[in-house]
């Protein structure tokens, strides 16, 4: 019986993009099988991701941040104050109704800053409880590191962490990336560190078999709403490259393009043979794996699609403002031959034709990374929430005697 299993609680802001998204519904999802998952989600959920049915969502009002920084409220008559009462009272009457014993918190306090207002009051709360929960971070490969403030800003991580989590997970393959490479504290972290492998989600069709297995060049923005400068240069050179490379082109837009933007792209592509457009797809891979070429920014889990289809990719790594996680996630893989890189203060159409047809003789696709991230991330969750609560009774056990 569900009601039987011990509850973990998932704490999840995807403030931009969908990729926070998609990867903590990957990685918690193998969990449903020992925990009554429990899934707070702080952004705007898109339709194009399917919620699975052995995972309970909790949809917070959904905050975001504009590309300056900014947090602001996606709902419609609700100003950010209100939004973060509202929330902190949610995920406080939660925490108290079901009692977690496992308490995941996807990035903070790494990155997420903005919303210690509602997870600061959740881990205290934790803290306090007796039994007291497995408290653990859940990060992708690379922070960000470019802030004027740096130095403070990893110690004050490096005291949080030591202070409420009992594990850290990033889900990389140490290979590939070192989470001292992006995260230098003044003092060495305490806290337990555990590499998973990548993360990658479930390969099933999810819907797509009404979409063109044979996309031939394929373009996308992740969620879309910082990709119209990478989706506008694509269109723009579609009739050359398509006919450079003897392929149509499909371009998946993303569920949070501006609606304005979206309505260019479609006037345009009422115009142009051989150009595809759609919004979303349930599973970009099912695309990528029939593809010849893929044009896309750099997020976490276009990468993770990218190196299981093993398809040839030029990235164009999102860089506004201090972010610089892409970017240094693209010149990894393009040490290893895996990618070529096209930056965004040089994205044209003709810069895109030239880096497109050096790409198709020159990548080397091949890999050995560790791609077992939601198995391995299971068992250690499971591995510390049983010596937890083996702990716990014996505790209880020696008070009682």
């Amino acid at each position: 019986m569900e009601d039987d299993l011990p509850v973990l609680l998932l704490y999840c802001q995807h403030s931009v993009g969908i990729g926070h998204l998609r990867r903590s519904i990957a990685v918690v999802e193998p969990l449903a099988q020992y925990f009554r998952v429990v899934f707070l989600n702080g952004g705007r959920f898109p339709d194009a991701i399917l919620r699975p049915s052995n995972i309970e969502f909790i949809d917070l009002p959904p905050l975001g941040m504009e590309a300056d920084g900014k947090l602001v409220t996606r709902v419609q008559g609700c100003d950010v104050a209100e939004a973060k009462n509202r929330r902190r009272k949610m995920i406080m009457d939660t925490y108290l109704r079901l009692q977690p014993a496992v308490v995941l918190i996807e990035l903070f306090p790494f990155g997420r800053k903005k919303f210690a207002f509602e997870l600061l009051p959740l881990l205290r709360a934790a803290k306090r409880s007796d039994p007291k929960p497995l408290v653990v971070c859940s990060l992708r490969d690379i922070l960000v590191d470019g802030r004027d403030d740096q130095q403070y800003f990893d110690d004050r991580a490096r005291w949080l962490t030591d202070r409420y989590f009992d594990a850290v997970l990033v889900h990389t393959d140490p290979k590939f990336a070192k989470l001292d490479e992006s995260f230098r504290p003044s003092r060495p972290l305490k806290t337990p560190l555990f590499y998973t492998g990548f993360a990658l989600a479930d390969d099933t069709d999810n819907g797509n078999s009404n979409i063109d297995s044979q996309p031939g060049i394929v373009v996308s923005a992740g969620g879309g709403i910082v990709g119209t400068g990478l989706l506008h240069a694509a269109v723009e050179a579609q009739p050359r490259l398509c006919g450079k490379l003897n392929a149509s082109m499909t371009i998946v837009a993303g569920p949070f393009l501006p609606e304005i933007d979206w309505l260019s792209l479609t006037r345009f592509a009422r115009k142009r043979p051989g150009l595809t457009l759609y919004r979303s797809v349930p599973n970009l891979r099912h695309l990528l794996k029939n593809a010849k070429v893929s044009i896309s920014q750099c997020g976490y889990n276009t990468v993770m699609d990218l190196l299981q289809a093993q398809v040839p990719a030029l990235v164009i790594p999102y860089s506004e403002g201090q972010e610089n996680e892409q970017s240094k996630r693209a010149e990894k893989l393009a040490g290893l031959g895996m990618v070529r890189i096209l930056e965004e203060s040089e994205l044209n159409p003709d810069n895109m034709i030239t880096q497109l047809e050096a790409l198709c003789s020159s990548t080397n696709r091949r890999h050995g990374f560790d791609m077992d991230g939601c198995k391995q991330t299971r068992n250690v969750i499971i591995q510390l929430a049983e010596a937890r609560k083996t702990e716990a009774e014996e505790v209880t056990s020696g008070t009682m005697a």
